[in-house]
């Protein structure tokens, strides 16, 4: 099948924290966006607006973006709840009039939506829903401990800190350096960049695990590394139990925690929502060593910045003191390189095969 093009809808919302399925489009996919509609940033560029992206423009209208000739529309951005709002049913219902597939990681599920599945069905497009899970998914029982590669995942602060942007510069920096690693996609943006997986989020509670512990043991075989995109976090009173699921069905030997330098409560990217302050650093280490110790242990072995709305200096600072707070090495992966983080899991992949499998269960 032929890559989609994609007509990215962020309207009112298109910037690094408010549309992260259109912004991690555009950093790992460029080639495959068309144009971004936003009325609010319409005549500016992906790269006017969040840094990077180039000349992939921003329209004010559907019509317009249409003219740029894309093949799918994409869904980028996600109201709270993962719901469709009605403003935006008007524009998927043209784009299936002009013969566009449409991508979609809301939780309404637009393929169970009648009208547009009929519509669709009579212009011959297809309806992508990411966040669909499989109907069979198992209860986690701990078998992914047993696989013989370094399962890592993503932990957060917050939600939206870089957890699957984190994974995504690991796998890059550990492919360079010859270590053979997947990468396991739990939320629909990284879906949509590897092309398999399973949100999360969308799966009943009982069977976020089960998710999990499937997608480890599917890409385990063969593998050095693992690498589990994280979601949410254990400190969020509204995500916190995605959080936990992932961690005791994934059973991860080591963790990255993810965090954005500047932000000091759960939740502060919607404004005057967020009450719980962001601990220490070195505390929120210990508070997932010890969740992760209920069923696996492992142990975090580096942190991830997010920096992108703080200066050079600043940001340097910010790394500086995350690595002197935790003891871990640190940095911001996409504005200074993944080094020391591919370094550190590199050493817990090589002291893995120096001690050999895990034990039989």
């Amino acid at each position: 099948m032929a890559q989609p093009r994609f007509l990215i809808i962020a309207d009112g919302a298109f910037g690094p924290e408010t549309s992260k399925t259109a912004v991690c489009a555009i950093r790992y996919v460029p080639e495959r966006v068309a144009a971004v509609l936003d009325a609010s940033a319409a005549g500016r560029t992906a790269q006017d607006v969040l840094g990077f992206g180039g000349a992939i423009p921003v329209v004010a209208t559907l019509e317009e973006g249409l003219a740029l000739r894309p093949t799918a529309l994409l869904i980028g951005i996600a109201p709270r709840g993962g719901r469709l709002p009605d403003a935006w049913r008007g524009w998927i219902v043209a784009a299936i009039e002009h013969g566009l597939d449409v991508w979609s990681g809301l939780h309404t599920l637009l393929g169970d939506d009648v009208e547009l599945a009929a519509r669709a069905g009579a212009k011959g497009v297809r309806l992508f829903d990411l966040r669909r899970p499989p109907a069979d998914l198992p209860v986690s029982n701990g078998r992914a401990r047993l696989v013989d590669a370094l399962v890592v995942l993503t932990v957060g602060t917050d939600c939206n800190t870089g957890k699957m942007t984190a994974q995504l510069e690991l796998l890059r920096g550990l492919d360079a350096r010859g270590i053979r690693t997947r990468f396991v996609p739990t939320g629909q943006t990284g879906i949509l960049i590897a092309g398999w997986g399973i949100a999360v989020d969308a799966v009943v509670a009982d069977f976020i695990g089960g998710a999990a512990e499937r997608m480890v043991l599917e890409v385990a075989p063969g593998a050095e590394v693992v690498l589990v995109e994280g979601q949410g976090s254990l400190l969020h009173p509204g995500y916190s139990g995605v959080t936990l699921g992932l961690l005791h069905g994934a059973c991860p030997a080591a963790m990255i925690l993810c965090h954005q330098a500047s932000r000091r409560l759960i939740g502060e990217y919607h404004p005057g929502e967020a009450w719980v302050e962001i601990p220490p650093l070195a505390d929120v280490v210990r508070v997932y060593e010890g969740a992760a110790s209920w069923v696996h242990p492992a142990r975090v072995v580096g942190v991830s910045l997010n920096t992108y709305d703080l200066s050079e200096r600043a940001a340097v600072a910010a790394v500086e003191r995350a690595a002197r707070e935790t003891g871990l090495p640190a940095t911001d992966p996409v504005r200074f390189g993944a080094g020391p983080l591919v370094e550190a899991i590199a050493q817990a992949a090589a002291h893995r095969r120096a001690a050999g499998s895990p034990p039989p269960a």
